[in-house]
């Protein structure tokens, strides 16, 4: 019955960590619609209507009228043909496709699961938690979209973008953390108070960053100081005295640089506390989970770098340079914030 009952458990994780995929690749097609300018195409909110293209001449022109009302439209791209609306409306039909199959697969599975017995007690909770996340999760980004809906804003409102990508990830975290609970054995997870909260302070300071990370997006940021490791000539810009530090663009760039300084000499000293504390242990989940965080903060500060001095080469309407390099920045940010997730999962502070 135990051995029936693990494999069953072991099932509904695997099509958690299924849905934790499909949630990285709904975040980087919200890049590709961000990098595209694609985010503001679609002017209506039809959860259910909405899944097809408009069909025809006539539907795609009224479309398309639709979004030449808009300031993004009138000051930004008023030069655009039918043709290139419909390359940049592509891209934010497909970021809302995506958002909506994953919703099919998620309920689907959940309906199958169900109607197998698969679930116990103990999941209802996390399964509602989830319902509540994704529906919010929808809800949050057309409150972003409809903040660029506008005849004075040429993009949506940098805070609510933060707010939208920062749901996502408290989504794709809650259903990693989800997929863990029915996917380790408890023989693997130790008890540390010490190393959970050095844990949960960079998680914290990771966070921190994303929000600044997603600040920079929302403001084109990277292009006005597209300079390192000076800011334009400077290590502390004058602005950073004068404005706000999370309105202004080089501001909100020298925040954005100092927190990933900030953040990869916490991950040094947590890599070496986890490795002290890890020989320690036989056979735990931190032994090999410690090394991700130490590998890919390495390879995220670097993506940033090369991401930030290949700015001059942005050619609106191309997905070029760096547009790659700032998807491969988010989906390794990602990868980073997942890595300490199972980190923090790894070790306990109490044995309850």
């Amino acid at each position: 019955m135990e051995v029936q009952d693990s494999k069953k458990r072991k099932a509904v994780a695997y099509w958690l960590l299924a849905g934790v995929m499909m949630i990285v690749i709904q975040v980087l097609l919200g890049g590709v619609t961000r990098l595209t300018g694609s985010g503001l195409s679609i002017t209506e909110w039809k959860p259910i209507m909405g899944t097809m293209p408009p069909m025809g001449d006539a539907a795609w022109q009224a479309a398309f009228e639709k979004y030449q009302q808009i300031a993004q439209y009138k000051y930004l791209n008023n030069h655009f043909t039918i043709d290139d609306f419909k390359f940049i409306f592509f891209w934010e039909w497909f970021h809302r496709l995506w958002a909506r199959l994953l919703g099919v697969v998620f309920a689907i599975g959940f309906i199958y699961f169900l109607i197998r017995r698969y679930f116990d007690k103990e999941m209802i909770i996390p399964f509602i938690i989830l319902f509540i996340l994704g529906g919010a999760q929808g809800v949050i980004g057309w409150i972003m979209v409809a903040s660029g809906l506008n005849d004075t804003n040429l993009y949506v409102n940098h805070i609510k973008l933060a707010l939208h990508f920062m749901a996502a990830l408290l989504l794709l975290c809650y259903t990693l953390w989800f997929a863990l609970k029915l996917l380790v054995p408890d023989y693997k997870i130790t008890i540390s108070k010490k190393l959970n909260t050095f844990t949960i302070i960079t998680i914290i300071v990771l966070c921190i960053q994303l929000v600044y990370g997603a600040f920079m997006a929302g403001l084109k940021a990277a292009m006005n100081a597209p300079t390192w490791p000076d800011i334009n000539g400077m290590h502390v810009p004058d602005s950073l005295w004068m404005h706000s530090i999370i309105n202004h663009p080089i501001n909100i760039h020298f925040m954005h640089r100092q927190l990933a300084y900030l953040l990869f000499a916490l991950i040094m000293f947590w890599f070496g506390s986890a490795t002290k504390f890890a020989k320690q242990q036989n056979g735990s989940l931190i032994g090999s989970a410690r090394w991700w965080p130490f590998v890919l903060v390495f390879v995220q500060v670097l993506l940033g770098i090369f991401t930030v001095i290949s700015a001059p080469k942005i050619v609106m309407g191309k997905f070029g340079t760096f547009e790659v390099l700032a998807e491969l920045h988010q989906l390794f940010a990602m990868f980073l914030l997942m890595s300490l997730v199972v980190c923090l999962y790894a070790v306990r502070r109490t044995s309850n």
